[in-house]
């Protein structure tokens, strides 16, 4: 396998010299060979998924992992979104005189190679190739066992699209078998960025066995208050948007908190509207005595279901909402809905997440929504890149610094010569 990664290293670094126009050419040749191999790689999925099915995959997984013709049109469109974004490598951050003829530039460059790992999702591997092409990174792909004929049937559409551009199509690699993740976790010295989308366990463990550094999240328990000032309709159609528009994603809700004066209000209408799309509610004592759902404990409050399930509590305050969420919340993306200005604004400064909303749905979370194209994965570091993780997240910087002759001596000792430092 290091054979293979030192060539997507060789053939990402002459990605990385290549200009705009050569990188979207390359995306648009992707998007046709995707078009023209829908039906190989959906007949590919319809495999896994038959597969799948015989495994008893667990339902959120099999939902990551079935492609409809919508989703892979969707992906498709992604790749050419990207190609429409600007090219996040050359621009020049910083441009400073240092002295005459002593000039300082701070211009972005690609990371080098992404190694990205994933359970199911076989769309990622469209959105995040493209991605790695437009940002001049080389890629390692490795997805499940369960998505692997879906996997191969897209990385070859790929290449047969790259071969008819300038991009080499060795600068996107997949991986086939699971013993060559642990290797490829050592491989520091040729591989840059990991990124691991997959469940908690799954994404943990990839952060405890590797020094390469990691993109990524373990935690997707996402939240949404409903403010004693919340537009009750507007709060029930916001709650099931977030619930179950797809309840596998990671930025599903999976705890509502509700203030006690709208309670009585809201929660009768949320209990028809969830229970109409099969959603099951686990309430705290104060809520079951308004509508008869299941009982919650202390272990719902801390999971991400994934799945058509719902933790819900009554909160005596703003105060009591924000304190819940900032002992449960993992800090990915979390909404009020209120008609009161300064109780969103209270809301919105106060949360630690990378995603704080103001009445709309916690699904807004996702890098093609928010304009990215697409997205790697998101992140919920405190340090950036933040949130849905698109071209700029893929990028880093070098400091040029262009002289005539100049030395350290000239600016030190009894008599130094003095800097500029002006800014252009």
């Amino acid at each position: 396998m290091l054979t293979r990664v030192k060539q997507v290293h060789h053939y990402g670094r002459q990605l990385a010299t290549l200009d705009t126009a050569s990188k979207n050419e390359a995306l648009e040749a992707i998007a046709l060979a995707l078009e023209a191999a829908q039906d190989d790689i959906l007949a590919a999925n319809t495999t896994d998924c038959e597969q799948a099915r015989r495994d008893q995959l667990p339902g959120p997984l099999y939902a990551r992992l079935e492609l409809s013709p919508s989703k892979l049109a969707a992906a498709i469109a992604g790749v050419r979104q990207v190609a429409s974004l600007a090219d996040p490598i050359g621009h020049i951050q910083l441009h400073r005189e240092l002295d005459r003829d002593l000039t300082l530039k701070r211009v972005t460059c690609p990371l080098g190679v992404l190694g990205v790992i994933f359970e199911a999702r076989p769309d990622a591997v469209m959105q995040i190739s493209a991605l790695a092409i437009k940002s001049g990174n080389g890629v390692i792909l490795k997805g499940g066992h369960e998505a692997s004929q879906s996997c191969r049937a897209i990385v070859s559409a790929i290449q047969q699209g790259l071969r008819k551009s300038v991009v080499p199509p060795d600068a996107v690699a997949l991986l086939t078998r699971r013993t060559e993740i642990m290797e490829l976790l050592t491989l520091d010295e040729w591989v840059d960025l990991i990124i691991p989308r997959g469940s908690n366990d799954f994404v943990r463990f990839i952060q405890a066995n590797t020094s390469i550094p990691v993109l990524g999240h373990a935690d997707g328990i996402c939240h949404l208050y409903v403010d004693q000032f919340a537009d009750v309709d507007q709060a029930v159609a916001i709650a099931v948007d977030a619930k179950t528009q797809y309840p596998a994603a990671c930025n599903a809700i999976e705890t509502l908190l509700v203030h006690q004066e709208i309670a009585p209000q809201f929660l009768p209408k949320l209990a028809t509207a969830m229970t109409a799309k099969g959603v099951e509610l686990r309430g705290d004592d104060l809520c079951r005595q308004i509508v008869s759902i299941a009982a919650a404990n202390e272990d719902d409050w801390a999971t991400e279901y994934c799945d058509l399930i719902l933790a819900v509590k009554i909160v005596p305050s703003i105060g009591a909402a924000l304190g819940h969420i900032d002992t449960y919340g993992s800090g990915h993306t979390e909404a009020i809905v209120t008609d009161d200005g300064a109780i969103a604004a209270e809301f919105l400064a106060k949360v630690d997440a990378a995603g704080v909303f103001h009445n709309c749905s916690t699904r807004f979370a996702d890098g093609f929504r928010y304009g990215f194209g697409a997205e790697v994965g998101i992140s919920t570091h405190k340090l950036p890149p933040r949130g849905p993780v698109g071209l700029e997240g893929l990028v880093t910087y070098k400091y040029l610094l262009q002289g005539q002759g100049h030395i350290v001596q000239d600016y030190t000792g009894s008599h130094p010569r003095p800097f500029t430092h002006h800014d252009y």
